[in-house]
C-alpha cells in the first residue's frame, strides 16, 4: 500500500491557518493594529476602502524593521515576542504566535514600507499569494506602513462568505473600538473611502469613551477603582443606560480585549435589583494582573483567557462594582427621614395648655321666619291689535310626537318588557385587560389583545410601505438623538423605508434628526422604536430571509401596539376583533405567536 500522508506546502498551510486567524477584514484590522502597538507606536492611522475588501492599511511611527526582519516577518511562526514556552507567562505584548502576517500574505496582496529610527533608507516589500515579488530600498520616514489589498483574491470561495459592506464595516468598527479603548494614551485615526471617520487624540479613558459613543454617556459613567495584591481594577460602569444587547461591554485584561462569561456574570450580579428582565449593564473595565496568573494561548484570536484563581477575581470584581454603585447612591437605600408635619418643635415643652374658647350667638332664633318680599302687581297681557288674526300656536307643534300619554318606568308592569328595554347584547368581554373573550357562531374565541393589534398594525404598515407613500405630521420642534458611528451605519440603509413609512428623517454626522412623524406614533415612542430597530439591524439576518420593509413593519407594530393593562371601550373591542379577522393571517402575530384560541360548545359541555 503506498504512503498517503504528505506534507502540505507552506502556502496551503498558511491559507488553512488563515481560516482561524483572518476570518474577515475586521480580523486583519485587529492584527495589524496590535502589531503597530507592539512596535511602540504613539500615532496609528487606519485606511479602509470598501469596508476592507479593497484595502486595509495601517501606518504607524513605531521602531520599524530591518530588511531582514521585514522579509522574515511574513514567514510562518516567526516572532520577536517569545523565545521559549515559558515566555508565554511573562507576556506584555499583543501578538506572540507569529501566524497573522503569514496568513495575511497568503490570501491578499501585501505592500510593506518600513524604516528604523536613525535610518534614512528603508525597505519596500511586495508579497502576493505568499510569494515575495519585489524587495527594494527606498526613502521612508520612521515607522511601518503595511497595506493589505484585495482580501481573498486567490480564495474566491472565502470571499463569497463576506457580508455586505455595512455589516463588514460594523465588524471593523467593533474591533477598532476594542483596540482604542484598551489604549486611550495613544493617538488613532480612521479613514474610510478617503473620509475621516475618527480622529482620536491621546487622552484619558473617560474622554475616549465619550469620543467614541457620544456625550450621552458622560453623565452616566461611574468610576470603579480597586487595588489589591492580586489585581488592579479600574474603569467605568454606566448607571442608567442599560440595553438589551451587549454592544457596550468591554473587558480589558493587561490592555487586551477579552470575552469572559464568568466575569460578565460577576458584573450582572453586582447590578442585582437594578436590572429589568433581559437588560444588560454597560461597562468599560480594565484589569491589570501579573501575566503568570493568566493563560492567553487558548485561541488564535487571543480573545479568551484562563485565570488560575478565577473565584477570587470574581469576588473582587463584584465587590468593587457594588462599592461604586453604593458610593454614588445608585443602589436603593433606606430613607430614615421623617415628615416635618409630624415633628413637634422643642419649644412646645415650655408652653402651658389653654382651655378652648367657645363663642355663642345669643341672638340666633331657629323659629324666626323670613319676611316674604311683596310681589309686584301682575299686568294684564297686551291685547293684539284689531284686524290681525291671532297666531296659530298649535301649528308650530304639528309633526312632533307627544310624550304626554307615554308610559313611564313606574307604569311598566311587564317584567319581560322591562328586560328588553334595559338589557343589551354583550358581544365581548375584556378579561384582565389582556384577553378579549368574544362569540362567533357556536364558538368562544379567546383573543390576545396585544398580539392581535400587532398583526393589524403590521399589515397596515406593510401596505403603506409597499405603496411608497404615507402621511406624515411635521414637528414644531425637531427631535435629535446621538448615536455611535456603527449605529449610524446600520441605520443609513433603512432611510428609504423609514421615509416611506412617514418618517421625515435626516442624518448629520452622529446626529439623527426627525422633523416629521407618522400620525400614529408619539414623540415619546421614537427613541424606543429606534433602539429596537438598531438592535434588530445588528443581528446580521440575511436579506433573503427578511426584508428591511418587513423588519421595519414588525418593529413599528411592536412599539405601537396596545399594551397589557390598557383600557378599551366596547366599540374599540368590537373594532379590534373585526380588524383582526379581516387580516390576511389573523392566526399568528408578526413574530409567529398565536393571536387567539377557540373553544366549541361541545368542548365546553364535555368539561362540565
Amino acid at each position: 500500500m503506498p504512503d498517503i500522508i504528505r506534507l502540505l506546502p507552506d502556502n496551503v498551510a498558511n491559507q488553512i491557518a488563515a481560516g482561524e486567524v483572518i476570518q474577515r477584514p475586521a480580523s486583519a484590522v485587529k492584527e495589524l493594529l496590535e502589531n503597530a502597538i507592539d512596535a511602540g507606536a504613539t500615532q496609528i492611522k487606519l485606511y479602509l476602502k470598501d469596508a476592507g475588501r479593497t484595502l486595509v492599511q495601517v501606518v504607524d511611527n513605531g521602531i520599524g524593521m530591518s530588511p531582514t526582519d521585514a522579509r522574515l516577518a511574513f514567514e510562518r511562526h516567526a516572532t520577536s515576542k517569545i523565545r521559549s514556552a515559558d515566555d508565554l507567562f511573562t507576556l506584555h505584548t499583543k501578538g506572540f504566535r507569529g501566524e497573522a502576517l503569514a496568513s495575511i500574505a497568503s490570501i491578499a496582496q501585501v505592500e510593506l514600507i518600513t524604516c528604523q529610527e536613525g535610518q534614512q533608507v528603508g525597505t519596500s516589500l511586495k508579497i502576493e499569494g505568499n510569494k515575495i515579488t519585489e524587495q527594494t530600498p527606498m526613502v521612508a520616514s520612521r515607522g511601518t506602513s503595511i497595506a493589505m489589498k484585495h482580501l481573498f483574491f486567490n480564495v474566491p470561495a472565502r470571499r463569497n462568505f463576506l457580508k455586505s459592506d455595512t455589516v463588514e464595516m460594523r465588524h471593523i468598527l467593533d474591533e477598532f473600538h476594542r483596540v482604542v479603548l484598551a489604549h486611550p494614551d495613544l493617538q488613532f485615526s480612521l479613514f474610510h473611502n478617503d473620509v475621516e471617520q475618527f480622529a482620536l487624540p491621546a487622552t484619558t479613558l473617560r474622554k475616549r469613551i465619550v469620543q467614541l459613543f457620544g456625550q450621552r454617556l458622560n453623565e452616566q459613567l461611574i468610576p470603579v477603582e480597586e487595588n489589591t495584591e492580586l489585581l488592579r481594577i479600574h474603569g467605568f460602569i454606566s448607571k442608567d443606560s442599560y440595553k438589551k444587547n451587549k454592544s457596550l461591554q468591554f473587558f480589558m485584561v493587561n490592555q487586551r480585549f477579552i470575552k469572559n462569561r464568568y466575569l460578565h456574570h460577576a458584573v450582572v450580579s453586582a447590578f442585582e435589583g437594578l436590572l429589568k428582565e433581559s437588560e444588560q449593564p454597560e461597562y468599560f473595565l480594565h484589569l491589570e494582573i501579573d501575566p503568570k496568573h493568566i493563560d492567553i494561548n487558548i485561541h488564535p484570536t487571543k480573545t479568551e483567557i484562563k485565570f488560575d484563581n478565577d473565584q477570587a477575581i470574581y469576588a473582587l470584581l463584584r465587590s468593587a462594582i457594588k462599592h461604586s454603585l453604593g458610593q454614588f447612591h445608585v443602589l436603593p437605600s433606606i430613607d430614615f427621614s421623617l415628615d416635618e408635619q409630624n415633628e413637634v418643635p422643642y419649644s412646645y415643652k415650655d408652653k402651658e395648655a389653654q382651655t378652648p374658647v367657645y363663642q355663642v350667638d345669643r341672638n340666633f332664633n331657629p323659629f324666626k321666619m323670613d319676611t316674604p318680599t311683596p310681589e309686584a302687581p301682575k299686568q294684564a297681557p297686551t291685547p293684539y291689535p284689531k284686524g290681525q288674526p291671532s297666531p296659530q300656536w298649535e301649528q308650530l307643534y304639528t309633526g312632533i310626537p307627544s310624550k304626554a300619554n307615554a308610559p313611564t318606568e313606574e307604569d311598566i308592569t311587564d317584567p319581560f318588557a322591562a328586560f328588553q328595554q334595559e338589557s343589551r347584547v354583550q358581544t365581548s368581554l375584556y378579561f384582565q385587560r389582556k384577553y378579549l373573550i368574544t362569540f362567533f357562531k357556536d364558538k368562544v374565541l379567546f383573543v390576545h389583545v396585544a398580539r392581535a393589534h400587532q398583526r393589524i398594525l403590521y399589515e397596515r404598515f406593510r401596505r403603506t410601505m409597499l405603496q411608497g407613500h404615507s402621511l406624515s405630521q411635521s414637528l414644531l420642534f425637531p427631535l435629535e438623538f446621538e448615536y455611535t458611528p456603527s449605529e449610524i451605519l446600520a441605520l443609513e440603509p433603512m432611510l428609504p423605508e423609514l421615509r416611506n413609512a412617514g418618517f421625515m428623517i435626516e442624518i448629520a454626522g452622529n446626529l439623527v434628526r426627525f422633523t416629521g412623524l407618522p400620525p400614529m406614533i408619539k414623540e415619546s415612542q421614537v427613541q424606543g422604536f429606534l433602539y429596537d430597530l438598531l438592535e434588530r439591524a445588528t443581528e446580521d439576518i440575511p436579506q433573503e430571509i427578511i426584508t428591511q420593509e418587513e423588519m421595519l413593519a414588525k418593529i413599528l407594530a411592536k412599539n405601537l401596539a396596545i399594551r397589557a393593562g390598557q383600557t378599551l371601550s366596547g366599540e374599540e373591542q368590537e373594532q379590534l376583533v373585526y380588524d383582526l379577522f379581516t387580516c390576511q393571517e389573523p392566526q399568528l402575530s408578526p413574530f409567529g405567536k398565536k393571536t387567539y384560541t377557540e373553544m366549541t360548545i361541545s368542548e365546553l359541555e364535555s368539561r362540565l
